[in-house]
């Protein structure tokens, strides 16, 4: 394999020969120099000190002993620094009085001199001469002077030097030479450096040279990969035409070395322009079928230890990650291929050296990242799945992280989950007994993936367990594992206390403010377990040292639900103040913050104890506490506690309002710390398709489809898994320590004020970016989505290899506000980013619509935030068009897509009784009023689903109305700007048929209509 690697692999193999010669004849030996073996060469050039470390390799004669030896022949001759110092001054001063003199110097001789030259560069001591020298070598015919000249201007010619006019001449001359080895030393300068001028310079003409026909096969090899370093480079600066769609063809070539370097730049320029190489997909695939279906005697001069062609397997495998599943013809090949590549797994190894095991594995797991990307084939996931499972026991460590790995994936596909789950104990016990951290680290990250209901609770105690004797460099990411799952999958919520209180007495240092924000607001959200946990806190406090957090948690639930328990003796009122107030003096400032102000709630709570309450705030220790805070808190609650009557204290400290559910924060953080692109964020997004955080406001099969096959590519917006939620704020009250705790971040949608025109008085709305026409005549095909959207608010609108549009909305009565986050998923700036909202002539009338401009230039990996405000003037039928343009690597792109602002948006729910329904039900009795709709359902007919999804489309539903229980009524109001539409529904399930009957009925023809094709889309 590495003697047909390539024309440019040769090349560089010649250089350093005939460098090491020069070396030799050049007389180095008599120096009192030390040849770097060891010593780092220049910054700009790393590479160049393996080259000249090992100069003289394949040598023959006595010349490879002479270098070899050079270092320490050297050192006997020089001893010292100084002296090496004083004898390449010495040579610099020969080298330049040679370079001066009257003397013509011959090839030969300048070539000697400019190899003094880098080599004294190497060394580490500056070169302030020669470079014209140098230049002049490139006009030579001889190769060896050429090759010396071309090295010396690869390491220590700088892209702004004035000479590099003269260099781009003489490396056009080269490539127009058609001498195969001229153009191979030209690409390989062009690559080294690499720089903006030479991409400007031959960024036009490298492709031609690689599509042309009389090409040989070592210059297509050093032409593809030099056209790759420039793209890397300089992506604007290399033009898309019609050598793209003969490059393609390249894979075809019979030459495999060329078709693994054009691979490479394929799979490069596919990850940026995906429509311009899409008939890539089925000649990648027709060669893969090739080489994993031959025996290693078909390919033998690319058959590494008994595996043909290795490399090119796995960048064929990449290339193919680039794009969805190909058509059915195209897709039963490569299904053949992964099959094929399945089996050589489980065939006995034909060699037992390292090598082999190495470069099978190599193509069998990038053969199962591809299963994994194409998430379509549930057979080859299964088997992908047994197949890892047996690396789960392997005795080499990195199969194990690897196995490891690719199953977090694939516990995320829905097609594996079960397969993968059947391995627990074997991913619990290497939790248990596996020396390596990172593969530790790993096991935790595939119990968090493979978690569901069924398997929670001894998930999340395997979790524990390990917690106490986990690496302190881990320690925070499982405990907001394990905070995540015992949240989302608590059917107890008795369970869920335990499970926190117990992680913060194991780990009570590495649980964050948000873990025990998110069990506060879990238990103030729900009357069923709130007596539990003020018992249990109060249980747990008890201990004689416990941890701060504790504390906290303590303090604020028994500080607002202290009196469920205070009829117990052993809890009583004094008894709880008491020993809350033991741990006071252990805190710091915030928490005694905190226990300061349970104090005054237990003044509301337990009037008995308000004496002693007033004797502790009035001690010296808080009247004059010498910090700012607690000294305020206690002059301000002893004062209220003292003039202000029981209604008024009652009225000031009653209890937390609910807080508003919405993603949990606790989720927030983990993504944040484990970064864009990880295993969490895909199996977020698709593990939401049957699992939903509890406490959400709408079920699971909700939020089912919250974004189509997801690309490997990361997760930008971190929306792929969001809950559908009201994002409002929570309500503020005067005796709450979290009021601003749960806000969200910067795309937080702050509360709209029904009526209020202040939502559209912002100065710096930019109303004229509406545009009043009609949209591109190319809408993206995302109507899927769009009518996902009909009941949720949240979610990834649209998404491709460039861009991710995600949503965030909040509509209250006539009134919404909506976020729109544009998350950039390349690695390359867009620029002239302009997002625009097009509106036809006849909704702009009904609908009106203000946007906030956005930032022209969006960062590669990064997210822009766009507001829009909304305002339903009157009944609408269409929505808008969202289009955006904006350049990428120099290529205009241009995309539009459907807003999901609908009618049904503007729903408020209304409450009604069987009689007041029916008696308005009658009321519509008008023909035209009345739309019905017989259709067949297009989805599991489930009634806990068809419910929550009448109530996310807005209206409220009406239990025990209809005298069918298993029908589902609603009504709602839809309020706009100048009126108010009243309207009714009713739906008919019919299990057996697998059908619905929808009926609407609303005093406006057009708008029971509309109401009733988009909810029709929803079963």
């Amino acid at each position: 394999m590495a003697t047909r690697s390539g024309g440019r692999r040769g090349g560089e193999g010649g250089q350093h020969k005939a460098f090491a010669r020069g070396f030799v004849r050049f007389g180095w030996v008599g120096w009192g120099v030390s040849l770097p073996l060891h010593r780092p060469c220049h910054p700009l050039r790393p590479s160049l000190s393996v080259a000249v470390a090992t100069p003289a390799e394949g040598v023959p004669g006595v010349g490879a002993a002479v270098v070899r030896d050079a270092p320490e022949r050297c050192r006997g001759a020089g001893k010292s620094k100084e002296a090496e110092i004083k004898r390449i001054n010495k040579e610099l001063a020969n080298i330049r009085s040679k370079f001066k003199g009257d003397k013509a110097l011959d090839g030969y001789s300048k070539k000697k001199y400019v190899c003094k030259l880098l080599f004294i560069f190497l060394l580490g001591h500056d070169i302030d001469f020669g470079h014209m020298e140098a230049v002049n070598l490139l006009s030579s015919n001889r190769y060896t002077e050429k090759q010396i000249g071309y090295l010396f201007i690869s390491v220590l010619v700088n892209s702004n030097s004035e000479l590099i006019r003269l260099i781009n001449n003489a490396i056009k001359n080269d490539l127009a030479s058609r001498n195969p080895t001229f153009m191979g030393l030209a690409l390989h300068c062009i690559a080294n450096v690499g720089s903006r001028e030479m991409a400007e310079a031959f960024a036009g003409e490298i492709p031609k040279i690689l599509v042309a026909g009389d090409t040989m096969d070592s210059v297509k090899q050093s032409a593809a990969l030099c056209l790759l370093r420039l793209y890397r480079t300089s992506p604007d600066l290399v033009p898309m035409g019609d050598w793209t769609s003969r490059v393609v063809h390249l894979l075809n070539d019979q030459h495999l070395g060329v078709v693994t370097a054009a691979t490479s730049l394929i799979t490069t320029l596919a990850q940026k322009n995906p429509e311009e190489f899409k008939t890539s997909v089925s000649l990648a695939v027709s060669r893969l079928s090739r080489i994993v279906t031959s025996a290693s005697t078909d390919l033998q001069d690319y058959t590494y230890y008994f595996v043909p062609a290795p490399w090119l397997s796995v960048k064929l495998l990449r290339l193919l990650q680039c794009y969805p599943p190909p058509d059915p013809a195209v897709r039963g090949r490569l299904t053949e291929c992964l099959e094929t590549i399945l089996n050589k797994a489980q065939e006995p190894p034909k060699s037992k050296k390292v090598q082999h095991s190495n470069a099978k594995n190599a193509v069998l797991f990038e053969a199962i990242s591809l299963i994994i990307h194409h998430d379509s084939e549930p057979n080859l996931l299964v088997r992908a799945c047994n197949q890892l499972g047996q690396f789960l026991q392997h005795r080499e460590t990195n199969l194990r992280y690897l196995a490891l790995e690719s199953m977090c994936t694939l516990a995320s596909s829905e097609f594996s989950h079960e397969a993968v789950k059947t391995h627990i104990e074997t991913v619990i016990n290497a939790l248990k007994t596996e020396r390596d951290v990172s593969v530790r680290q790993r096991a935790v990250d595939l119990l968090y993936a493979m978690c569901d209901r069924s398997n929670a609770q001894q998930i999340v105690a395997e979790m524990l367990n390990y917690l106490e004797t986990a690496d302190y460099s881990i320690r925070e990411e499982i405990v907001l594992k394990v905070a995540i799952l015992a949240e989302k999958y608590a059917v107890d919520y008795t369970w869920y206390v335990d499970t926190i209180l117990n992680l913060i007495r194991i780990a009570g240092d590495y649980v964050s403010e948000e873990v025990w924000y998110r069990v506060i607001q879990i238990v103030i959200n729900r009357d069923d377990v709130q007596g539990y946990a003020a018992k249990t806190v109060f249980e747990a406090l008890q201990a004689p040292a416990c941890h701060e957090n504790l504390v906290k948690v303590g303090g604020y639930i028994l500080g607002e639900f202290g009196n469920l328990i205070a009829g117990d003796p052993r809890s009583s009122p004094l008894i709880q103040f008491n020993l809350l107030h033991s741990k006071f003096h252990l805190c710091s400032v915030p928490t005694r913050a905190l226990l300061l102000s349970t104090y005054i709630k237990f003044v509301n709570l337990f009037p008995e104890i308000k004496t002693t309450i007033q004797d502790v705030l009035r001690s010296d220790s808080q009247l004059k506490n010498a910090d700012v805070e607690l000294q305020q808190r206690a002059v301000e609650y002893l004062r209220l506690s003292t003039i202000a009557s029981t209604d008024i204290l009652a009225t000031v400290l009653e209890e937390m309002p609910p807080f508003p559910e919405r993603e949990s924060s606790i989720l927030a953080k983990l993504k944040k710390k484990k970064g864009p692109g990880t295993v969490t964020d895909l199996e977020e997004i698709k593990k939401e398709r049957s699992s939903d955080m509890n406490g959400s406001a709408e079920p699971a099969s909700v939020n089912a489809s919250v974004v189509s096959t997801p690309s490997p590519s990361a997760d930008l917006l971190g929306l792929g898994a969001a809950p559908v939620t009201n994002s409002a704020p929570p309500p503020s009250s005067s005796g709450s320590l979290l009021v601003d705790v749960f806000s969200d971040s910067a795309s937080a949608v702050a509360p709209l004020a029904p009526g209020s025109d202040d939502n559209f008085a912002s100065p710096d709305l930019a109303s004229s970016e509406v545009v009043s026409e009609e949209p591109a005549d190319t809408v993206h095909d995302a109507d899927e989505l769009f009518h996902k959207f009909v009941c949720k608010n949240n979610g990834v609108l649209f998404e491709n290899q460039l861009l991710q549009i995600g949503l965030k909305s909040e509509f209250r009565q006539n009134l919404g506000r909506m976020f729109i986050f544009y998350g950039n998923k390349t690695s390359t700036q867009f620029l002239n980013f302009t997002p625009t909202v097009i509106c036809s002539d006849d909704l702009q009338s009904s609908l009106n619509l203000q946007t906030k401009p956005v930032d022209p230039t969006v960062d590669g990996g990064a997210q822009v935030q766009q507001v829009v405000n909304i305002e339903c003037v009157s009944d609408f039928m269409e929505a808008p068009i969202l289009n955006i343009q904006f350049r990428y690597g120099g290529t205009f792109q241009n995309l539009s897509v459907k807003l999901p602002i609908t009618l049904n948006k503007f729903f408020q729910p209304t409450e009604m009784s069987s009689q007041d329904f029916f008696q308005r039900w009658k009321q519509l009795s008008n023909p035209k009023q009345e739309v019905q709709n017989i259709f067949k359902a297009k989805h599991p007919m489930d009634a806990e689903i068809t419910k929550a999804k009448i109530i996310g489309f807005g209206s409220a539903l009406l239990e025990e109305v209809d005298p069918n229980p298993a029908n589902f009524v609603g009504a709602g109001i839809i309020h706009t700007k100048t009126t108010q539409i009243g309207c009714l529904l009713r739906l008919e399930p019919n299990l057996q048929a697998q059908m619905y009957r929808l009926t609407l009925r609303t005093s406006k023809e057009a708008v029971s209509q509309r109401l009733c094709e988009l909810l029709s889309e929803q079963f």
